[in-house]
């Protein structure tokens, strides 16, 4: 039955679990991969999913779902892959793992492994955090993948060897029933790595909550008056030891303060920027300064951050979007780059499965 499946890899059809506004499907389909639908429990991504994406929108809880839904929407003799980042927000590196009850450990990646089990994809792949790795609940994951008769594959990757110009550490799965698989050698070298201004430095210029008029996506969060002159007073890849000491945030300057020299700071033309998260249109929420500009980066200029293409549509026209939900939708994504070279991953060993 297999083999039927694996003589043209151009029949590999995905579903993606968690897709949120389409990091992963966009990627996957950029590289060639069929992604018929994906499933998040947050409806505000339906718009941006489908607009952007050849997949349908499907507002479910990846809890409640059950093996016959997803079946039932393959397409007849492809080679099914199940794809997914299940939220894991407990793991990451800004949550105390000491703090986890073993019996709260990230329920919607157990989800994931009961649709495993249940479907039988040909090949499962997962994006997440690197803590995840060393967790009881991603040993039982990889477990219940191997018991059920996959060749898995995982490690820690830096997203610039992929062309994502971040410093971006994140745990990668792929998984295969039909014969080894593993993530494609890196794209670039450390000499090649891209820069913030290779990604962002061709925007139009804004201040500090404004938009621009082309794109109303491009566009600020206001700065207090006190964070428009520390920001006045950051250098590029700089901390807030920069500043005069009236800047200075008060739990900064006690004991134990000087550990957070990460907040509060400028990006550099240069250089990678700082991970994309949920709340890089927060000036004090990390190094999400503009390099040149008194201003925290624009939505947009996060979305291009993590490769999501210049012309990736968010809203209808005229609609508002919200710093808040923007964050969540980008800072949650998978990098479209990376996501790519999953996809390129999944053909290349469908095509060795063939040979």
């Amino acid at each position: 039955m297999w083999l039927g499946r694996i003589m043209n890899s151009e029949k590999i059809a995905a579903i993606d679990l968690f897709c949120g506004i389409g990091g992963l499907t966009h990627g996957l389909e950029n590289s060639g991969i069929n992604v018929v639908a994906g499933f998040d429990i947050d409806g505000s991504c339906r718009y941006a999913y489908e607009k952007n994406n050849s997949a349908r929108f499907f507002e479910r809880d990846v809890r409640k779902l059950r093996a016959e839904e997803l079946l039932s929407l393959y397409p007849d003799e492809a080679i099914r892959l199940l794809a997914g980042c299940a939220p894991c927000q407990p793991f990451s590196t800004g949550t105390k793992l000491k703090s986890v009850k073993p019996e709260n450990e990230n329920e919607p990646l157990r989800s994931f492994a009961r649709l495993i089990r249940q479907v039988l994809p040909d090949i499962v792949t997962m994006e997440n955090v690197p803590n995840l790795r060393n967790r009881p609940v991603f040993k039982r994951f990889v477990r219940t993948l191997e018991r059920n008769g996959y060749a898995v594959w995982y490690d820690l990757i830096f997203a610039p060897d992929y062309g994502v110009p971040q410093q971006r550490r994140r745990l990668v799965l792929l998984a295969s029933r039909l014969g080894k698989i593993s993530l494609v050698p890196p794209t670039h070298s450390k000499t090649e790595y891209p820069t913030v201004q290779q990604y962002i430095g061709g925007l139009e210029r804004i201040d500090a909550g404004r938009a621009s008029a082309l794109d109303p996506i491009h566009r600020s969060k206001n700065l207090t008056e006190i964070n428009r002159k520390r920001i006045r007073a950051s250098k590029p890849n700089g901390t807030w030891k920069d500043w005069e000491e009236s800047l200075v945030v008060s739990c900064h300057r006690k004991e134990g303060g000087n550990t957070y020299k990460s907040v509060y700071g400028r990006m550099a033309w240069h250089s990678l920027s700082p991970t994309i998260t949920t709340e890089f249109f927060n000036y004090g929420s990390g190094r999400f300064g503009h390099p040149e500009q008194d201003r925290a980066i624009s939505i947009r200029e996060g979305a291009l951050l993590q490769t999501f293409p210049p012309e990736y549509e968010f809203a209808s026209k005229g609609e508002q979007i919200y710093f808040e939900t923007a964050g969540r939708w980008i800072g949650n994504a998978v990098p479209v780059k990376l996501a790519e070279n999953i996809g390129l991953s999944v053909i290349k060993s469908v095509k060795d499965a063939n040979r």
